[in-house]
């Protein structure tokens, strides 16, 4: 019987399909052994009654008790041959002498059911009832000593038959498995009598009558005897993973299980004086059970037939389309010949190239449809390849209507299962384009490496794994080593032993990047020659990724020069910071600290210009009670505005000697700045008098000044809109400076500064300003109102406002001034 292996495409598990029906391997071993079992149990049936008469032990020979018949010599000898031959069968022996003893036992039960059935047709005795033991129990029934049961002969037979069929795989499953179903309705028959309490379905005639273990055992062997082969014939039908399976499984249980259960619940009634006799209803449940499984069995082979039928020609069908679908859909030219050389089969790439349709080309030879040199060289190769057996492979170069292109050929020959060809099928490739582009690559090559060699500095390129595999002659020049000598070798040695590691890691962390971008590397790097000096370079990185591998592009360059200017120049820097800090502190001079007026003063230059700037401030005594107060800002950076700013700073000092009021002060700087070309200046101006406990201002063109008295909240000292200073003579307008004066109680807080901590690209000053009020009272609010603000706690309260408006003070671009007053409880002071 044809069998052929699938997998299924949802599982790993692997299933067989018979005569087009799928099974699932596991299923079908269970089977087996279940069909195993019932035989050894069957057989170990019959040995114990056998072991009974050996031993002349009844209740061995009954087995159960209450029953009146015992199991005869012979039919124990059959049944206990069947079971052994029977589990041989069901787990598949392959040694022959294993398959000879089972196909033996077989035979031997039969033969003893042949030969009862022989005496009891004739009337005569063979000899063969009392052969082994002198029957003894002959009185509890009728017919011969020692002679088993017509029905029970009668199964013996068909079981031993089946058996042999059953162990040979050329006759068909249906020889074993309809004779096994025989034999277990045999025994269900007297099992049904036992049940439905039936003497008539026990014995046939006047004779001995079937023991009831021994219909049990005829049950398990006629189950063995179905489910040996269960992949095969009507079993076939029942256990396979279709729908003929699943039909037949649930039909099969339905017709077993139902109708007894029907007929005890008959003869219930009839026992209750509900319905008739028992005999009849007995008869009707045997009845329903063979018209049911008739039923079963011919609906599951018209369903098998049909499936098959139809999953074969849905499979011819389906193969066909796919095969032509993939012809169709590849973009070589695809065709299948017959051995006379005339076209089976062509693609629509075949089509496309000839400018032929399908049906001009079908039956048709080469020379009848190809350019003429190609037909005279086409039959030839077909002829070789036949007779060589091999695939053949051949470039050609073919003119076709389009003009001459470049083809790849390959022929080779399709077999039947016995190996001999019965069409040639070729497959043809344009290989036009990729014969260009190999050749343009090979030119790209001779470019590139031209390129290469025209490089000025080293440049060497490797694989992932920092292997050379490529090298231009100016690695001679700067390390003294032949590119051909590093081709292979770990770029890393290029660099001093003591640095291989480290220039090792830069390179695998760059490699690791999901999305490497080109990087030059110029910090800490060195190289080394092949006379073992070092010298600093620059490595320029990038890397290609190709579907092969990754190269990385390493250009090296000698920066000796470079790094011994750059040491020049970095020392030349710092002379001129030196210079330029020694300026800005020399014109910013220190301002006096006076006991009777805490100050925290914080001044950051811009990190554009080396340490100077025009912001400036100043805390200048007037007399006793008063205290001058000045706050500038040069506009621009450098030593310009610094100079600026300390012409400024002394003349707004000497103007405060001479006890002039903020807005004469103001007055008299910007006259001073009008002489200065394109100069711009704010500045704020004010004076503290201790005594009244007020302070008087005048702005130009600053920023507000904030006040904190005690309690809060910190607030704006307003003042007269006011013109930066130098405004006026460019304008050709003099704007007045006008003071103002302001209460100011005793442990206020003033704050002053520059645009510097306030504006911020992106950013409201007026937002900044407020936020520079609000750290103010937050950061004095929590001290003593008893007291006036100490030194450390202004100094403390300068670092929490800087830190919150420039908090990056190492990238800052202005000039940054802030200073902080704090006025004492009381008005007196010193002199």
């Amino acid at each position: 019987m044809t069998r052929e292996q699938w997998t299924p495409v949802s599982g790993a598990r692997r299933a067989e399909r018979v005569d087009g029906l799928p099974f699932r391997p596991p299923v079908l071993d269970a089977v087996r052994s279940v069909a195993g079992a019932a035989a050894l149990t069957g057989g170990l049936l019959g040995l114990v009654s056998l072991a009974g008469w050996v031993s002349d032990t009844d209740v061995l020979k009954k087995v159960l008790p209450g029953t009146a018949v015992s199991m005869k010599p012979n039919a124990a000898v059959a049944l206990v041959a069947l079971g052994f031959s029977l589990f041989v069968i069901a787990h598949g022996a392959v040694r022959t002498r294993t398959l000879a003893a089972a196909r033996a036992a077989a035979a031997l039960a039969a033969v003893l059911g042949v030969l009862t059935l022989v005496e009891y047709a004739t009337g005569a005795g063979l000899g063969i009832d009392e052969l082994l033991f002198q029957d003894s129990t002959a009185a509890v029934g009728t017919g011969a000593p020692g002679r088993m049961a017509p029905n029970t002969a009668a199964a013996l037979m068909l079981a031993g038959v089946a058996a042999l069929c059953a162990g040979a795989s050329r006759i068909p499953a249906w020889a074993s498995q309809i004779p096994g179903l025989a034999v277990g309705a045999l025994g269900m028959l007297r099992l049904y009598g036992s049940a439905y309490a039936v003497p008539e379905l026990e014995r046939f005639g006047a004779y001995t009558g079937m023991a009831l273990h021994t219909a049990l055992a005829l049950v398990l062997l006629g189950t063995a005897l179905f489910l040996a082969r269960p992949d095969e014939g009507p079993a076939g039908l029942l256990w396979n993973a279709g729908t003929t399976g699943a039909l037949g499984r649930w039909l099969f249980v339905t017709v077993v299980v139902v109708p007894p259960l029907l007929g005890w619940g008959v003869l219930a009634g009839e026992d209750a004086g509900v319905f008739g006799v028992r005999l009849g209803t007995a008869l009707l449940v045997c009845g329903h059970v063979a018209v049911f499984t008739a039923v079963i069995f011919t609906t599951l082979a018209v369903g098998r037939r049909v499936e098959a039928a139809h999953a074969r020609l849905e499979w011819q069908v389906r193969q066909n389309e796919l095969l032509q679908a993939f012809m169709d859909h590849t973009p070589a030219v695809v065709f299948i010949k017959d051995l006379d050389g005339r076209f089976l089969s062509v693609n629509t790439t075949f089509e496309q190239i000839l400018g032929l349709r399908r049906e001009q080309v079908l039956g048709r030879r080469d020379q009848e449809v190809m350019p003429a040199d190609a037909g005279l060289r086409a039959r030839p190769a077909d002829l070789t390849l036949l007779a060589e057996g091999k695939p053949v492979q051949r470039e050609e170069v073919l003119a076709l209507p389009g003009g001459a292109r470049e083809f790849l050929s390959t022929l080779f020959p399709l077999t039947d299962t016995s190996g001999r060809p019965y069409a040639v099928c070729g497959v043809v490739t344009d290989i036009t384009d990729r014969v260009a582009a190999q050749r343009e690559a090979q030119r790209s090559h001779r470019r590139f490496r031209a390129l290469l060699e025209s490089a000025p500095d080293a440049t060497l390129i490797t694989d992932g794994d920092g292997t050379v595999v490529m090298a231009n002659a100016q690695v001679t020049r700067l390390f003294g080593r032949s590119p051909d000598d590093l081709v292979g070798t770990d770029v890393v040695h290029l660099a001093p032993a003591p640095r291989r590691r480290r220039h090792g890691a830069l390179l695998g962390t760059y490699l690791r990047l999901r999305d490497p971008r080109p990087v030059v590397l110029d910090r800490d790097l060195y190289g080394l020659r092949d006379d073992g000096s070092e010298f600093p370079v620059e490595v320029s990185v990038s890397s290609l990724e190709s579907e092969q591998e990754t190269l990385v592009f390493l250009t090296v360059r000698d920066i000796t020069e470079r790094r011994r200017a750059e040491t020049e120049r970095a020392e030349r820097y710092e002379q001129q910071r030196r210079i330029a800090h020694t300026l800005q502190h020399s014109l910013m001079g220190q301002p006096p600290r006076l006991a009777y007026l805490p100050s925290a003063h914080r001044y950051l230059a811009s990190v554009q210009d080396p340490g100077v700037g025009g912001d400036w401030f100043d805390v200048i005594p007037l007399d006793k009670r008063r205290t001058g107060v000045v706050v500038g800002d040069v506009m621009g950076r450098g030593l310009e505005a610094a100079a600026v700013m300390g012409q400024l700073r002394a003349a707004s000092h000497a103007l405060a000697r001479t006890g002039a009021t903020p807005g004469v002060l103001m007055t008299g700087l910007d006259a001073f700045v009008s002489d200065l070309a394109d100069q711009l200046v704010t500045c704020v101006y004010l004076v503290i008098d201790q005594e009244a406990n007020e302070v008087t201002l005048c702005s130009a063109g600053h920023l507000p000044v904030i006040a904190l008295p005690p309690g809060g909240p910190a607030c704006r000292l307003g003042a007269p809109v006011g013109v930066p200073l130098g405004v006026n003579d460019s304008s050709g307008m003099a704007l007045p400076f006008e003071d103002v004066s302001h209460p100011l109680p005793p442990g206020s807080t003033l704050a002053l500064y520059t645009d510097g901590l306030v504006e911020r690209p992106g950013t409201d000053i007026e937002a900044q300003i407020d936020v520079l009020a609000h750290t103010l009272a937050h950061t004095l609010g929590h001290e003593p109102k008893d007291g006036q603000a100490d030194p450390e706690t202004l100094d403390r309260a300068a670092d929490r406002l800087l830190g919150t408006l420039v908090p990056d003070t190492a990238s800052h671009d202005d000039d940054v001034t802030l200073l902080l007053l704090g006025l004492p409880k009381t008005a007196e002071r010193g002199s």
